[in-house]
């Protein structure tokens, strides 16, 4: 019955995507509020969380839902790394969400055990964007971050009873870890006082830059033990390692960021460019990566590296493929949506997110996971293996 349901709801997606019928929008004000399918499994729309800064978020009900009150079912919120990865883009149909990026439904969707909600966050990311183009309307910090995350948990939850019913649990990867402990607490306080209605279940770290010293303190040594450098490249790596550590330790954290930059290049040109996201690979090796090991170093640059990085995942999921996402995503998914700015593109801002961020990047946020073990919350912690 649930494989019946899951296609059902594939059928329903695809359906809407081919004839428009099926989205109702909530506003015909500039940006519109929100919009939602005609059987309500998903939900879709964007929140003012700032005069002119308005954040787009992205909600499946599970088919396989079971409303039982002694084990009420799970909400996921999924938040990309970056900054500036597209949790609806890259989160939904790159990893975790019912389709592909060919449209075709994934055996491993999480959609199977939980609601899922994604949101393009912060605010340039994806869907996301700032009107005219507005630096100052960027966010500069993790806390920034998860304050207008809150916001927009605020307008989705409160009005919604039975959301409310069902815990919360913050799921992210990479730089997305720094927004889900940030906005772990941010939400508590709400919750506290009396302004977000929501219950929090836990946050879910996977592979997060929550301790930016310790990734970059064990690069060296372990490329040199994986031979991938030589002892020289060894002796640079750690020394640029050690200037970096410093200068976390004396708060100088744009600096840090200069340097976690410059690391990358050393190690880069003392390992036959080693793929930052797949040691056994050169950069470049992968058929995916489309532009040079060079490119890839620019600060400016570094969301297109970890973009297909994101992308090379789809080769080894069930049902998966090497599908444009920039293509479905300015294409056939904003048709479906209906509600995306014209005149403006997804991703059309993402650079701009990282750039603004430079300062808060190498900031670490151990303490915040503290902070939210010592208030009882739920913190599970998994990464990767060699």
């Amino acid at each position: 019955m649930g494989k019946l349901c899951f296609f059902l709801l594939s059928v329903v997606f695809l359906v809407s995507l081919l004839n428009g019928e099926t989205v109702t929008a909530a506003s015909r004000k500039k940006v519109a509020t929100g919009a939602r399918t005609r059987d309500a499994s998903e939900e879709w729309g964007y929140v003012e969380v700032r005069p002119r800064a308005h954040m787009f978020w992205w909600l499946y009900r599970s088919p396989y839902r079971v409303e039982d009150s002694s084990k009420p079912w799970p909400i996921i919120l999924w938040l990309q790394g970056g900054p500036g990865g597209s949790g609806v883009g890259m989160g939904n149909f790159e990893e975790i969400g019912p389709l592909d990026t060919y449209l075709k439904p994934r055996n491993s969707t999480w959609l199977q055990v939980a609601d899922l909600l994604f949101v393009d966050n912060p605010v340039g990311t994806g869907y996301s964007f700032v009107e005219e183009g507005d630096a100052d309307l960027f966010v500069k910090t993790d806390d920034e971050a998860a304050s207008d995350l809150t916001t927009l948990l605020e307008k989705v939850f409160n009005r919604n009873e039975s959301l409310q019913k069902s815990p919360l649990y913050i799921v992210a990867e990479s730089y997305g870890g720094k927004f889900a402990v940030t906005l772990g607490l941010s939400a508590l306080k709400a919750i506290e006082a009396g302004k977000l209605k929501l219950i929090l279940g836990g946050v879910a770290l996977g592979d997060t830059w929550i301790s930016p010293e310790d990734f970059v303190l064990s690069w060296g040594p372990l490329l040199k033990d994986l031979s991938r450098l030589d002892s020289n490249g060894l002796q640079k790596a750690n020394s640029l390692a050690e200037k970096i550590r410093q200068q976390i330790r004396e708060g100088q954290y744009a600096d840090a960021t200069n340097s976690w930059s410059e690391l990358e290049r050393v190690i880069s040109a003392n390992s036959n460019s080693v793929d930052f996201y797949n040691f056994l690979l050169d950069s470049g090796s992968d058929p995916l990566s489309l532009s040079t090991a060079a490119a890839e170093l620019s600060q400016k640059n570094a969301m297109k590296s970890y973009s297909r990085y994101i992308s090379s995942l789809r080769s080894a999921l069930p049902g998966g493929g090497v599908g444009d996402l920039d293509s479905i995503m300015n294409g056939v998914i904003k048709r479906k949506l209906k509600i995306i700015p014209a005149n403006f593109s997804w991703g059309e801002q993402s650079s701009n997110v990282f750039n603004q961020m430079a300062g808060d990047f190498m900031r670490p946020r151990i303490n915040e996971v503290d902070e939210l073990l010592a208030k009882g919350v739920n913190v599970t912690i998994y990464n990767g293996q060699v």
